[in-house]
């Protein structure tokens, strides 16, 4: 290998467009499906969707994500929640990278986050997989062709698979590593084949830039009323509580399933795609999401399919139950055009209980969704993190704490000036178990979860009209249309009440042993004012080195 590759792969990190046959731009889906059957790394199934196998990984590696430690962020990192890695181990891995990929093709995307223009961040994605290349050009949101001439990237993300970290060398906990610098505005994934990295690194990157300009980011989808993008709505969660299948609904317009944005003058989505669960998908009570796996180009990770007919095998088990599809939001047949709404006028906090015990829909006072906010409690659900093989309780600051690189309450108090302005009313939403905890009991189902959300978002429940439950304090209606009023009050659908009480005393417990959601407001209000980051207007541009 000359010496003038390794100067075309610097310059092409660096920001520049060199010339050169081994690096394809803006790969179309066409090409990078054609490139990724040649290479071995996928298959077409019916439809036309590429089914791919994501190796060894089948999760994120949230102990292999590190922030490099520079003066400019040293003093902002909310370090109890992030890895230090220095800059020098940064340094060595970035050159170790570069020495690994001389002579390789890569596969570049030149795309942009945030669908408001005001927001927007220009990111240039390097990858070694083709379809790779595919997912993040489906994830993230794509220029115009007359755009792409003078683009000029804010952010670069660097990422091939094969390449293993070296705990001695780079300071690593392992051989897989997914570093952030903020000061070169660099990001180097390796060692993972897991095509989510991708899209959470910039994500990640968005938690730490947006608040720098007053404006929330949020790991949430976000829907709006059909005709009226003045009437929208945000559904808080993590991985697997329903975010995409809730916010999926073909009676209002789907401005994303995953990530956004809040400024003062309405929301935005950071992502141009979907990213959802397949395992045991169920095309009747998930349309959408369903007829997306069937179309060309759509991206199924980790899936079975039948060998004669490659039809997608939906119910069967493979190495993980986090089988996925990515696809671009025009996919979806009532997706917004613009990726962006005005405030909410309801926020749906999900949660997916594992113990049974919380209501399936609850009014939540601002003090009580602040305190839920930063609580993020939920359960992981199976195959979403490398290790996790069945529900586990866990509460996530802000319903995405590996993608905080900034203590919780500075976007709490965004939330709640936001909330504060726009008047939104708040929910608590559990979408887990019903009738007992996990293992004797059933998951909520899906069409008693929408009859509630129709019913909150159209004013149909009446102030009135609530209970207020024993052990959290929040308010559950008495009755809803379409929905039995057994299932609205949890300790009726367990066969043991003594039992129900056990286990809402452990909740409970939790809860009260949880540092994140205590002392909301002290907390806030405690916090050093002298961060710069109280989200005055005016804020710094996203480039910060």
């Amino acid at each position: 290998m000359s010496n003038i590759d390794l100067d075309i792969l610097r310059r092409l990190v660096a920001g520049d467009r060199p010339n050169s046959p081994k690096i394809h731009w803006n790969g179309c889906p066409d090409f990078l499906v054609e490139r990724s059957r040649r290479d071995g790394m996928g298959v077409l199934v019916k439809g036309g969707a590429l089914s791919v196998n994501t190796g060894e990984h089948t999760g994120r590696s949230p102990r292999d994500k590190y922030i490099v430690d520079t003066l400019g962020v040293a003093d902002k990192i909310w370090w109890c929640n992030n890895r230090k890695m220095s800059a020098g181990n940064f340094a060595r891995l970035y050159k170790d990278l570069l020495d690994h990929l001389q002579g390789r093709e890569l596969f570049v995307q030149d795309l942009y986050a945030c669908a408001d223009p005001a927001q927007r961040l220009n990111v240039r994605m390097i990858n070694s997989l083709a379809w790779h290349s595919l997912f993040i050009r489906h994830l993230l949101r794509r220029p115009a062709r007359s755009e792409l001439a003078g683009f000029s990237p804010e952010f670069t993300v660097l990422c091939c698979p094969d390449f293993k970290a070296s705990p001695e060398t780079h300071g690593t906990r392992s051989e897989t590593v997914i570093a952030i610098n903020f000061e070169r505005q660099l990001v180097i994934i390796g060692g993972t084949g897991y095509s989510g990295e991708n899209k959470k690194s910039i994500f990640t990157v968005a938690n730490y830039l947006l608040p720098l300009r007053g404006v929330l980011p949020m790991h949430c989808a976000a829907n709006h009323a059909l005709g009226d993008p003045a009437d929208s709505a945000l559904f808080f969660g993590l991985s697997g509580t329903g975010k995409t299948t809730l916010s999926s609904d073909p009676q209002r317009v789907l401005i994303g399933d995953d990530e956004h944005g809040w400024s003062a003058t309405g929301i935005f989505n950071i992502e141009g795609g979907c990213y959802a669960k397949t395992y045991e998908l169920d095309g009747e009570a998930e349309p959408e999401i369903f007829a997306a796996t069937a179309k060309f180009g759509t991206v199924v990770e980790n899936m079975a399919h039948d060998p004669a007919t490659r039809e997608l095998l939906f119910n069967v088990k493979t190495n993980t139950e986090n089988t996925r599809c990515a696809y671009p939001l025009d996919y979806v047949s009532n997706a917004s055009e613009t990726g962006m709404a005005g405030p909410p006028r309801n926020i749906f906090m999900l949660t997916c209980d594992a113990f049974g015990v919380l209501p399936p829909i609850a009014r939540l006072t601002a003090s009580q969704a602040m305190h839920h906010f930063l609580s993020g409690f939920t359960s992981k659900v199976g195959g979403t993190e490398l290790g996790v093989t069945e529900p586990q309780p866990v509460f996530s600051a802000c319903f995405g704490q590996p993608f905080l690189p900034l203590r919780p309450e500075l976007y709490a108090r965004l939330l709640k000036k936001r909330i504060e302005e726009s008047g939104a009313k708040c929910w608590l939403v559990n979408t887990g178990w019903t009738g007992g905890r996990y293992g004797s009991g059933k998951r909520m189902p899906i069409r008693y979860t929408r009859a509630l959300l129709t019913a909150a978002l159209s004013g149909q429940i009446p102030e009135h009209k609530y209970r207020t439950d024993p052990n959290f304090g929040i308010r559950v209606p008495h009755a809803v249309e379409g929905v039995p009023a057994m299932v609205l009050d949890p300790k009726k659908t367990w066969n043991d009440p003594a039992e129900y009480d056990r286990a809402a005393v452990e909740l409970k417990g939790l809860f009260a042993g949880n540092s994140c959601g205590n002392g909301v407001e002290a907390r806030m209000a405690a916090l050093n004012e002298t961060t710069g980051l109280q989200g005055a207007a005016g804020g710094p541009a996203f480039r910060t080195g």
